[in-house]
């Protein structure tokens, strides 16, 4: 007989039986997990679970919200229950081995009457009164971005203005002294609602209410390669007019380069406002970062060799392509292998594990683990305009190109003509290409290449960004 409980005081999810001591238990997700804690013996015994955990030799933080696989050696879980009961820091509810990890709201605010009403509130109310920023990144899935990078200077020359972050749960690492907001609940509500200013890398989508006075930085996540908005393939006016929508809500749109301006410019309709070339904020780290830092949080050793293996997403699949097995990678090339997924596939997929193989996809910032990475292996994703930066060689691996080029999205330039580094169809060849070290061959390419797209990144964007925005008068010093 087992029995589950929450201790709300050590934060911790304790399960309790009887018979013989387990000798392992664990609680096991898609993106992180915790080893129990076992006490007791004889007749009786107790599995303790913490609800935090540290992950890349980050902060202790709740878990991620999802479901969870309960295991104990040696006990039987089939009829354990445990109804939501809601902690500050997430929701646990417990059914026979499955657990399920929600954000720490209400469930009152969660059904479609609860939203609702809370969405009603926020659009009928004034706001954008309070000296505060409200920064998003990737919907709130981590907090990193060039947002992150703009919200580093802005803490540092305008102590006076809050920064709220939107966050999916309390798991979302936010930089120290800013205050997450979890998405859906009535302070992420009323921050978005009341804040002068908000600073976003995608979309607001369609419960945004512009507030007077507001102003909204729309920084973007990437120069892009491959088509986006208005240039994607068909006619679809029900997209069409969505694009037009968004884009009316910026203000002012960041661009990386004068190539990616006239891109965005014309793929969102963005007519008639301001578009700033600053480089992008989230590479100002590329230029003079703590690259041994970085790998000694992810227990890398300063002489090992690391790849980073980071492709985009596909419109046809959910999960990250698996065009790589990493473990097969990390021996054949004695490295260690980063796998960082879009964040895309951040919430369907699953870390990918394996000897000398860590799964950042969760990881805060993209631009760090450029700066720790030695090669970057990636296919149609704007982290090839990131990563040129460093100047560090990078590899294409595109076993689908004609199938992406062609069918799903299509691309502003030939890759192939232009591409700082070589285009490979298998593992095989990567191998290949990696031990052939061919940096050499590319290098009138690379050097044209961090010519167009580079020019701005020179590790002062963020100040730029800030300056122009305080010099606005959108905020408070």
């Amino acid at each position: 007989m087992t029995t589950a409980r929450i201790d709300e005081d050590r934060e911790t999810l304790v399960i309790s039986g009887s018979g013989p001591r387990p000798s392992a238990g664990a609680l096991s997700g898609a993106r992180a997990g915790v080893a129990a804690t076992i006490t007791g013996g004889g007749k009786t015994w107790k599995a303790s679970f913490p609800l935090r955990t540290s992950r890349w030799g980050g902060a202790e933080l709740p878990l991620p919200a999802g479901e969870y696989r309960l295991e104990i050696d040696g006990a039987d879980l089939g009829e354990l229950t445990l109804e939501d009961v809601l902690l500050p820091i997430l929701r646990v509810a417990v059914s026979g081995a499955a657990v399920t990890i929600a954000p720490p709201i209400d469930p009152v605010y969660e059904t479609t009457e609860g939203q609702s009403t809370l969405e009603e509130r926020y659009a009928a109310e004034g706001g954008g009164t309070e000296n505060a920023v409200f920064f998003e990144s990737f919907y709130g899935q981590v907090a990193g971005c060039n947002p992150r990078a703009i919200d580093r200077v802005l803490a540092e020359r305008a102590p006076a203005v809050t920064r709220y972050w939107a966050v999916t749960d309390l798991s979302v690492e936010v930089p120290e002294g800013a205050v997450p907001v979890v998405e859906g609940s009535p302070e992420w509500w009323r921050a978005r609602g009341a804040s002068r200013m908000l600073i976003v890398n995608d979309w607001l989508r369609r419960r945004f209410s512009r507030k007077p006075g507001q102003r909204v930085l729309q920084t973007w996540h990437g120069t892009p390669l491959k088509r986006l908005a208005l240039h994607r393939r068909g006619f679809d006016p029900r997209r069409m007019a969505a694009v037009v929508k968004e884009s009316r809500r910026w203000d002012v749109l960041l661009a990386q380069n004068l190539y990616a301006e006239r891109v965005l410019r014309k793929a969102y309709a963005f007519f008639g406002k301001p578009i700033w070339v600053e480089g992008y904020p989230r590479n100002d780290v590329l230029t003079g970062g703590d690259a041994a830092g970085v790998r000694a949080a992810l227990g890398i050793g300063a002489e090992e060799r690391v790849l980073l293996y980071a492709p985009t997403w596909r419109d046809d699949r959910t999960e990250m392509v698996d065009f790589v097995d990493p473990e097969a990678l990390a021996r054949q090339t004695d490295a260690v292998v980063l796998v960082r997924g879009h964040s895309r596939t951040l919430k369907p997929g699953q870390d990918r594990t394996g000897a000398r193989v860590i799964d950042v996809t969760g990881y805060p910032e993209t631009a760090r683990l450029l700066l720790a990475a030695d090669a970057l292996i990636t296919d149609y994703s704007s982290v090839m305009f990131d990563f040129s930066v460093t100047g560090k060689p990078m590899y294409f691996l595109v076993p689908d190109l004609e199938h992406y080029r062609g069918e799903l999205r299509g691309f502003y330039f030939d890759l192939a003509e232009r591409a700082p580094g070589p285009l490979l169809r298998s593992q095989d060849e990567l191998v290949a290409a990696l031990a052939a070290n061919t940096t050499d061959v590319y290098a009138e390419r690379y050097a044209a290449w961090r010519a167009q797209f580079n020019r701005r990144d020179d590790g002062r964007a963020a100040e730029r960004v800030v300056s122009r925005i305080l010099d606005q008068g959108w905020l408070t010093p």
